[in-house]
């Protein structure tokens, strides 16, 4: 469909899906989509996207109407509200679906079949479809297996793909902070949608994309399965060090923590000449990376009694561009961060009654074509007018 209504570009640009997704893993691969200029219509039940709900809410927002969660995830978007357990919602939904590129939905398994939706009955009336899914455990159509039915949340997905088991301490399995569990399957399935994409539009079949949580948590943790059929080793939690490289940490500063990883050789000598300790190139104990592995808490001790003596700033400025490192951030550093603000990565959206707020920028640079964020997440069934207008749908009820 080529009728798309974003006018400022974006290398999607034309590009027609129809996002039922909820919550974060759904919303986070159609942000990505969006954010490159495909018209993602966001089709919300009655009550909205649970992330709606969420929070959190700025002080001002007294009928916690404007959700960041919401807004950060759902830029660019616009929505309408169809209830899909009614035949009438269905049946716009088809006249949708005949016109669209691509449909992605993270419901349970079996929902969009038992609503009479299944890939198969929209494959009907759009040869070309591409459908993608994220699951906790996958489709049956790729890989029936005895989770396919379980729901699953970012915690279940960490968990069972093996990043908590080897992350934090050994004997204490730890989550990462933001939802890995949902942002990389979300990642992945942006990847699968645009290569079904190019696929469809070459040989004008559409395609199912599938991506399971579980499946993309154990990709992400791709060291844990070579390590274990190598060499029969068992990934635990190693706190912040690095099981094959050494130095590769963070170590105490005077004010916070700083990063250093020195995966080669070269970057190891950099950083003893930097530090004064130029006899440490030809000490056994230090002069490999083997070494350095087996006496890792001397190159901990050896390293933090240099660095704890200097600010982040000052040891930024020793070590910048010779020796890969960096300081352990929060986000009042990211705010203050002139690089950050040189890349666009930090940017305002304009929410109603709220005037300006910020949220994460993006990542992906096209020179060409680049992406944007022009709008924030939008008002529940704002865009319904507009949009059946776009599909030549007509005679709305008012329900």
């Amino acid at each position: 469909m080529t009728n798309n209504q974003n006018t400022n570009g974006g290398i999607l640009a034309g590009v027609v899906v129809l996002d039922l997704t909820q919550m974060l893993a759904g919303p986070y691969c159609t942000m990505i989509l969006a954010d490159h200029g495909a018209d993602v219509i966001k089709i919300e039940p009655p009550h909205g996207d649970m992330s709606r709900g969420l929070g959190p809410y700025a002080a001002l927002d007294k009928k916690r109407e404007n959700s960041g969660y919401f807004h950060s995830i759902n830029r660019n978007k616009r929505s309408i509200i169809l209830n899909l357990k009614k035949e009438y919602d269905r049946e716009i939904f088809f006249q949708m679906v005949a016109k669209a590129d691509v449909v992605i939905e993270n419901f349970r398994a079996g929902v969009m079949e038992r609503l009479g939706l299944s890939y198969e009955k929209l494959l009907e009336v759009n040869n070309k479809l591409v459908y993608a899914t994220i699951r906790g455990f996958g489709d049956h159509r790729t890989g029936k297996g005895p989770y396919n039915d379980w729901p699953a949340f970012d915690i279940v997905a960490q968990a069972m793909g093996g990043f908590m088991a080897m992350t934090g301490e050994k004997d204490s399995p730890t989550k990462a902070g933001p939802g890995i569990g949902d942002i990389v399957p979300g990642i992945m399935c942006a990847f699968g949608v645009t290569a079904a994409l190019r696929k469809s539009e070459q040989t004008g079949q559409g395609e199912f994309v599938d991506v399971s949580m579980f499946d993309a948590m154990v990709a992400f943790c791709e060291r844990q399965i070579y390590r274990y059929s190598f060499v029969e080793d068992v990934s635990y939690g190693e706190g912040n060090d690095h099981p094959l490289v050494n130095p590769f940490s963070i170590y105490k500063a005077a004010d916070g923590w700083y990063a250093i990883g020195c995966a080669l050789e070269s970057q190891w000598q950099a950083l003893v000449e930097i530090m004064g300790l130029i006899e440490l190139k030809d000490d056994d104990r230090f002069n490999s990376n083997d070494a350095r592995i087996k006496n890792a808490e001397l190159v901990r001790n050896t390293i933090t009694e240099w660095t704890r003596s200097y600010t982040k700033a000052e040891l930024k400025k020793k070590l910048a561009g010779k020796v890969p490192s960096g300081p352990a951030n929060n986000v009042e550093d990211i705010y203050r961060d002139e690089h950050l603000k040189v890349r666009d990565m930090l940017k305002d959206i304009d929410v109603p009654g709220l005037g300006k707020k910020k949220i994460a920028g993006v990542p992906v640079k096209f020179l060409r074509n680049p992406g944007f964020v022009k709008s924030p997440g939008p008002e529940l069934g704002s865009h319904t007018k507009e949009v059946m207008e776009q599909f030549g749908i007509k005679n709305l009820k008012d329900d």
